[in-house]
């Protein structure tokens, strides 16, 4: 399931970074975000988490570990 939920964000950042039209990127976070209620309301993934994949997949489309520093260090806390 979180190969899965990284596509779907690789879809969010892709859309979001890549300047899509706002159909397209309302489309890409609905599904993410779905996915990810789901994982949390069937307990299959924490809060905590799904904020790590989050992070991990933002870093990966910014390339670089210091990229989102301050990113990481909210969703983190």
């Amino acid at each position: 399931m979180l190969s899965t939920l990284r596509r779907l964000l690789q879809d969010v950042f892709g859309a979001q970074y890549g300047g899509a039209h706002q159909e397209r990127l309302s489309r890409a976070f609905g599904y993410a975000d779905g996915y990810m209620r789901a994982m949390l309301d069937s307990g299959m993934a924490s809060r905590q988490e799904l904020l790590e994949v989050v992070v991990e997949e933002r870093r990966a489309m910014l390339r670089g570990p210091d990229a989102v520093p301050a990113i990481e260090e909210a969703l983190l806390a």
